[in-house]
């Protein structure tokens, strides 16, 4: 994550910012950088490694729990079903945390623009110091529901690393099993990662950007000054105002960035449950 944040930073910004318009990643990363400076590149990034380290542990220790209590031969069907109970459990326990990580990735952004030639004026923005403080005020401020915005896409999305674990799962079983006996190389694991992660994300995108909508603003904004919540009606909404290219904003820099992290992150995954293993086999000996 934090090599490829900077991605991160470029999909969000196309998601929540409708004044940025869509270019090439690399074309953006530079204006960004020339208008805000390198470290807007980075604004926001401990919060984002705060909550992806608490994400995935509660996702793949959830995971893994439920495979052991799994009785009989493993296949895509129960891995389907362990991967979206998983996927539940931890957008209940950590969705919180998103949102405010959310809100920490714009903070600033607004006065940013502001001071641009021919920017917007009197624009107001929250800023917090931490992730806890952000949970907290939030919360405070805005209902403990404020906390809980986005949680419909959200639980939707569970499908995405659905798709992704079993995708994988299934691939690498179909390998052992056309080479028994070879373990997998880190390059095949990185490509199998990485391709199953760019079918999870184009299949599921539309979803993310709701969930994104939701967790900044709650919602998007209807013509009578109201908000619309509902995840079909804001895809209409993003659809009449800018077609497909509305819906799928920012898909170019959201593909890079979870392709290649969940790519290094299947490898350096193997490689430690390798060596944990290993460690766990020999003291038992």
């Amino acid at each position: 994550m934090s090599l490829t944040y900077p991605l991160d930073t470029v999909r969000t910004r196309l998601q929540l910012d409708e004044h940025l318009r869509s270019a090439p990643t690399v074309q953006i990363l530079a204006q960004l950088a020339q208008q805000e400076g390198v470290s807007s590149l980075y604004r926001g990034i401990v919060p984002v490694i705060q909550s992806l380290f608490c994400s995935n542990f509660v996702y793949f220790y959830t995971f893994h729990g439920l495979k052991r209590l799994v009785v009989g031969e493993q296949s895509a069907p129960k891995d389907l079903l362990m991967a979206m109970a998983a996927g539940c459990t931890n957008v209940l326990l950590t969705n919180p945390l998103w949102v405010a990580n959310t809100r920490m990735k714009m903070s600033g952004v607004e006065e940013e623009v502001s001071r641009r030639p021919g920017g917007r004026q009197q624009v107001t923005s929250r800023r917090y110091s931490s992730l806890a403080d952000a949970v907290r005020r939030i919360g405070a401020e805005e209902g403990s529901g404020a906390l809980y915005c986005g949680i419909r896409p959200s639980l939707l999305l569970t499908c995405n690393p659905a798709v992704q674990f079993v995708a994988y799962e299934a691939t690498k079983r179909y390998l052992q099993r056309l080479y028994p006996g070879v373990p997998l190389s880190s390059t095949t694991v990185f490509l199998i990662g990485a391709g199953c992660k760019a079918l999870a994300t184009v299949l599921t995108y539309p979803l993310q950007m709701v969930q994104a909508k939701l967790r900044h603003d709650g919602g998007v904004a209807r013509g009578d000054g109201t908000r619309e919540t509902r995840i079909i009606r804001i895809l209409v909404l993003l659809f009449k105002r800018g077609g497909l290219a509305s819906v799928f904003k920012g898909l170019e820099a959201k593909l890079l960035q979870t392709v290649l992290t969940a790519a290094l992150m299947f490898v350096l995954y193997e490689k430690i449950a390798r060596f944990v293993f290993l460690i766990l086999l020999g003291r038992r000996k």
